[in-house]
């Protein structure tokens, strides 16, 4: 699967989040850069991203930091 995630820095939080099935790799691309043009005419200030991962449970896992704060990030393994 392919993954569109538009992340805000300063609050730490995904804004929003598409799923792709990996054959739609074009679509996801062109979704990408449609969001990154209008949030430049917007003056917005965004991290947009596409990962690929198995599914979403596989993307928590390699990609905490979009989905967790900073304390649970840094938080020790019980």
């Amino acid at each position: 699967m392919i993954f569109l995630i538009q992340y805000d820095r300063s609050s730490g939080s995904i804004v929003e989040m598409q799923t792709f099935q990996s054959s739609e790799r074009r679509k996801a691309d062109d979704s990408r850069l449609a969001i990154e043009l209008d949030l430049n005419r917007q003056g917005i200030e965004r991290e947009v991203v596409l990962l690929e991962a198995a599914n979403e449970d596989a993307l928590r896992q390699t990609h905490r930091r979009y989905f967790e704060n900073f304390r649970q990030l840094t938080k020790s393994p019980a």
